[in-house]
């Protein structure tokens, strides 16, 4: 086998020669001879099937074998060649010309290792976390809204309907016309603005009248989960009876109790420090996720430089082209057949796709500097979770993300979680 290797950069290498006719014939009937001993042809006893009818019936896929495992080989006397080792090797080898010919396979491919980062002095690029202290009025509001959900809905003498009202009313919906199952109710109460029914149908309520009909027409999420319905217009027929409300209670310290359930010593003071501290830390979180998050990330793209493999970064380019080209027009999908014009997209699309490969090897290496990871437990529990929200069997689908190869991508989700809480809260996380 004559191979030979070039250098791209410090992490890059290709790979080219020919992998000779002679070199596969051989390997094709060394693998027929060992086929022979367990195949079963009838005609024949089990391990006496003669090489020639092996040969003859399993051309294809012993042609098919032996070009793999030549293939193999030459990618580690690759790697021998270059000198490094196989444990830096990251992704699979692309192959940028697989030519068959009469004197076997001219081959060319891409080998890349895993980069050297160094992110010395990056405490330096994070950002304070620093939020405005929390404003009476803002506490008042939250507090109030906390003691409303120990209090009783009370009839009230209202007449038009407003956000922040329950409604009590009828409703039947209907599908061009004829109702479906599952979308009526009566004397059913509703708080205007809980989005607890699809977009547009508690925003079409608002100032109704008590004893008020009215037609309200909205259209189904299109990931709505009944198959029938999703991405449908429908008109749901309705009717307002009365209008309910909350009356804020009065503190007291069975009520304290309730609120603050493992405190030994409850009073409205605690209760407002706990609330309080809550609603910093909820302005913690929004801050981090809306801005500092972003803001150290881009100092990190910028500051720190290196090699990325370029197996990876196709990889990138190719799922971020591909993703896209789903809004694509006809006639932009119809230029893509063209092979400059696909290459000028992809250029597009590289710059992208560098940063979101350059971001997942600093991630990578932040988290082994703070030693933070993510165990198969963490993985699994985060897709039970999502499973138990969207109504579907747990198992089924772990099974489908191993199928889909979705699982690195979660444990990658989970991982940056974790690391920026422990990057922006530290012990407070």
């Amino acid at each position: 086998m004559k191979l030979s290797t070039k250098q791209i950069n410090s992490i890059n290498y290709t790979a080219s020669g020919v992998i000779e006719k002679a070199s596969i014939d051989e390997k094709i009937k060394e693998i027929a001879v060992k086929a022979s001993k367990n195949i079963e042809i009838k005609g024949f006893r089990k391990g006496k099937v003669p090489l020639n009818v092996v040969l003859d019936r399993y051309k294809d896929s012993l042609t098919k074998d032996s070009e793999q495992e030549l293939i193999g080989i030459a990618y580690k006397e690759a790697i021998k060649e270059i000198g490094k080792d196989e444990k830096d090797l990251i992704g699979e080898p692309v192959f940028k010309k697989f030519n068959r010919n009469d004197n076997g396979i001219e081959v060319e491919f891409l080998i890349s290792f895993r980069p050297t980062i160094n992110l010395d002095g990056y405490e330096k690029l994070i950002p304070e976390v620093k939020v405005e202290e929390i404003k009476d009025k803002d506490l008042k509001a939250r507090k109030e809204a906390m003691l409303k959900q120990y209090a009783p809905l009370e009839k009230t003498k209202k007449q038009i309907l407003k956000k922040g009202d329950y409604a009590k009313f009828d409703f039947e919906g209907f599908l061009d016309g004829v109702a479906f199952e599952g979308g009526k109710a009566n004397d059913y109460m509703l708080e205007i603005g809980s989005n607890q029914f699809i977009p547009g149908f508690e925003d079409s309520m608002i100032d109704m009248k008590v004893g008020e009909e009215k037609d309200i027409n909205v259209t189904f999420p299109e990931n709505y989960q009944a198959a029938n319905l999703a991405g449908k217009e429908v008109v749901f027929k309705i009717k307002l009876h009365e209008i309910h409300g909350k009356k804020i209670p009065e503190i007291n310290e069975e009520l304290l109790k309730k609120l603050l359930p493992n405190e030994e010593k409850v009073s409205e003071e605690l209760l407002d420090e706990k609330i309080k501290e809550q609603m910093q830390n909820e302005a913690k979180f929004k801050l981090i996720d809306e801005k500092l998050k972003i803001e150290f990330v881009d100092k990190m793209l910028e500051k720190y430089d290196f090699e990325l493999p370029q197996n990876i970064l196709e990889q990138e380019t190719n799922l971020q082209l591909n993703q896209a080209a789903r809004t694509f027009t006809k006639e932009q999908l119809e230029e893509l057949k063209d092979d400059k014009k696909l290459e000028e997209k992809r250029k597009e699309f590289e710059v992208e796709a560098a940063k979101s490969v350059k971001l997942t090897f600093i991630v990578d290496e932040l988290a082994r500097l703070r030693n933070v990871i993510v165990n198969d437990q963490e993985v699994a529990q985060a897709i039970y979770f999502e499973a138990m929200r969207y109504g579907v069997e747990p198992k089924k689908l772990m099974e489908n993300y191993q199928q889909n190869g979705t699982i690195p991508a979660i444990r990658m989700s989970l991982l940056e979680e974790k690391l920026f809480a422990d990057i922006f809260l530290g012990k407070d996380k």
